[in-house]
């Protein structure tokens, strides 16, 4: 057994306080996009799932992620219940590529890694969604799909076998993916919203995004950096990757506006941001800082041009979880195969195509992208159809139109908001 490293444990109860921050975060993100009578309903969607999460994660999430294998698939949920077994020894640590962290600080920061996927899929299907529906699929999502697909992925399940070790530094699949094809699913079960593509939607405050975007973004070096597992040079190399992304994915995505709309907009500077973040999340310890920036790049082109096919193809993904998340997941996931720098990186894994390891790892990172695709996207149907046709997913129209945070939540963001419409003062 390896002794307590303090500078690794500190580094990592310092990355999961990051993570947990993200979503805040993205209700911050989130609330600024939808119009003003669906601000705090949106949020409490983020801060419902840290409810909910919270506690599961506790009880069987990290026993269904890393206990011992079942079929591939999942964890055996009993293996630490309730967390049991993991302070029979006061100095037990789990070994994390001989980190020497102690087991419940590697529970924690997965934990917030949980907590977060389940929120981003909020952002496909706001203001029009019962909140009850809500907390029942966050409790049935994260344990039919996304305990599973961690186990598949990072626990030795069945996604770990292939032409070579599948490379995910901190959830291009697991997270973004498994997130973007989940609101894609939900937004085909629930419909589009009333006026969808008929009146104007804006976001009603875009500092509000900004805000978020910043949010998620310091957020996110816990994410990636914190998945080092310890505060090292991979650490580094992961925190620099996910600037120089980030950045570079604002720049492109700007830059598409430009060129597209004559305008570079603010909310287009926050999708950026998470473009990038979300690109260069499977990759950040895999890549050099230079691939970062092709990386991000692509990432924000592809992404900014991604989010119009909700107009074209009639689907309401509301916040564009579908162009950024599983679009930048996507192209993250695939592009390991070819800026990975070297030959086992994780044991068994291969360089990437523009580093002399041929297609193989290419070919693995698409083969667990088809496979998240798959998995999420069945599981995640079941769940949400046996939803709507129980406890039943829309609120009332009535309800829609005039503002759910008033009907659902009995209180509104802004004083002058009554019944989503401006009331206007009589002196």
């Amino acid at each position: 057994m390896d002794a307590l490293n303090t500078g690794n444990t500190a580094w990592m109860l310092t990355s999961a306080s990051l993570v947990l921050l993200m979503t805040p975060g993205l209700a911050f993100f989130y609330g600024g996009m939808v119009r003003s009578k669906s601000v705090l309903n949106i949020m409490m969607m983020s801060f419902g799932a840290m409810g909910v999460v919270g506690i599961i994660y506790v009880l069987w999430g990290y026993s269904m992620s890393f206990g011992s294998d079942i079929a591939g698939i999942f964890g055996n949920p009993a293996d630490f219940f309730g967390l049991k077994g993991m302070d029979d020894n006061a100095n037990a640590l789990f070994s994390f590529e001989d980190s020497g962290v102690p087991a419940y600080v590697w529970v924690a920061f997965q934990a917030t890694f949980a907590i977060i996927t389940v929120a981003l899929i909020s952002g496909s299907i706001p203001e029009r969604v019962k909140f009850g529906s809500w907390m029942v699929f966050v409790a049935a999502w994260v344990t039919f799909v996304y305990f599973p697909m961690a186990h598949m992925v990072w626990g030795g399940g069945l996604l770990t076998k292939g032409p070579s070790t599948p490379l995910d530094f901190a959830g291009g699949t697991v997270v973004h993916i498994n997130a973007g094809v989940a609101g894609l699913i939900l937004a085909l079960i629930i419909g589009k919203r009333k006026g969808f593509g008929k009146e104007p939607m804006r976001p009603h405050n875009l500092p509000f995004v900004m805000l978020g975007a910043a949010l998620l973004w310091f957020g996110w070096f816990g994410f990636n950096a914190g998945s080092a597992g310890a505060a090292n040079d991979q650490a580094g190399l992961a925190w620099i990757t996910t600037t120089v992304a980030t950045a570079a994915a604002m720049v492109g995505w700007l830059a598409t506006e430009k060129i597209r709309d004559g305008h570079a907009t603010s909310l287009g500077a926050a999708s950026g941001i998470v473009a990038g973040l979300v690109a260069i999340t499977p990759a950040a310890g895999f890549v050099s800082p230079v691939g970062s920036i092709f990386i991000g790049l692509i990432a924000g082109v592809v992404c900014a041009l991604a989010v119009g096919l909700k107009y074209k193809l009639g689907y309401d993904d509301s916040l564009d979880v579908v162009g950024v998340h599983l679009v930048g997941g996507l192209w993250g996931t695939l592009s390991v195969g070819f800026f990975a720098t070297a030959d086992d990186l994780w044991e068994g894994s291969k360089a990437g195509l523009f580093y002399g390891g041929g297609l193989t790892q290419l070919a693995t990172q698409a083969i667990i992208a088809i496979a998240a695709i798959a998995f999420s996207a069945v599981v995640t149907a079941i769940i949400g159809y046996i939803i709507k046709a129980t406890m039943g997913w829309r609120v009332s129209e009535e309800v829609e139109v005039g503002g759910i945070d008033l009907a659902v939540h009995g209180e509104s963001a802004y004083e002058n908001i009554s019944s989503g419409r401006i009331v206007s003062e009589v002196k």
